[in-house]
């Protein structure tokens, strides 16, 4: 059982780090793209920048989830669930 369980949780974790190679690839084609019809369109005005800062901010995101996995991760919750079950016990 034990051997089951470890072999899902790899099997987890590679499925989110392929997510997130997806979504890195999508946010580098897809902001190559919008600065070329940028460029194309209105080389004065760099609009493309907007889409790229937020969707990058969406990214880091997506990459803490996946590399920092303590950082609010399901192991996260359950150790402030027992943290403030062990201080309820305390405080009576």
């Amino acid at each position: 059982m034990e051997n089951e369980e470890k072999y899902l949780r790899a099997k987890k974790r590679v499925e989110d780090l392929k997510g997130f190679y997806q979504h890195l690839l999508s946010y580098i084609l897809v902001n190559i793209m919008l600065f070329i019809i940028n460029m194309v369109t209105d080389p004065s005005y760099w609009w493309f920048i907007y889409p790229l800062m937020g969707w990058g901010i969406g990214l880091i995101a997506h990459a803490f989830s996946v590399y920092f996995d303590g950082f609010m991760g399901a192991d996260w919750e359950e150790k402030k669930i027992k943290e403030y079950m062990e201080k309820d016990k305390r405080d009576g």
